[in-house]
């Protein structure tokens, strides 16, 4: 005799989030950001920067820096719901310290720590995290991206 119960629907899946190196005009890694004094605990600061082969630069990849204590982490500043930046000019920001940040368009927040939208249409879905590491004397440069397992 079999289990005549009904499977459950399954929930939607999210779209996945892209890799920040395959975005249009991704600096490579190695790229340095700035130190770690210019972004003040609490705070998010809006970052362009060229790729290398962009010699005339007119194709900014933007960026946001967030720095928590001694942890500097980035994303790229791209809304998870529409791909539009969360923000045009660093005046535009809008962010609680330490907690969370918001899209100017959308209204969507997302955490601080990790990128993932907890409140918006786009509800789950993440910000695109750039990896970065910082040196010995506090410069932020773009980590290689993790490799695949």
């Amino acid at each position: 005799m079999t289990d005549a119960s009904p499977t459950p629907p399954s929930a939607p899946s999210l779209p996945a989030t892209p890799l920040w190196h395959t975005l249009p005009h991704a600096p490579a890694p190695g790229t340095c950001l700035g130190h770690v004094d210019e972004v003040p605990d609490g705070q998010v600061l809006l970052r362009q920067v060229f790729a290398a082969a962009d010699s005339a630069q007119q194709h900014p990849f933007k960026l946001l820096l967030l720095r928590s204590g001694p942890t500097v982490t980035a994303f790229a500043n791209r809304c998870a719901h529409f791909g539009v930046p969360l923000a045009v000019a660093q005046e535009h920001l809008k962010f609680q310290p330490h907690t969370s940040l918001s899209c100017n368009v959308h209204y969507a927040r997302y955490r601080w720590s990790d990128g993932v939208c907890e409140w918006g249409d786009c509800e789950g879905e993440s910000l695109i995290a750039i990896p970065l590491r910082v040196d010995a004397l506090g410069t932020i440069c773009i980590a290689a991206p993790a490799l695949a397992a």
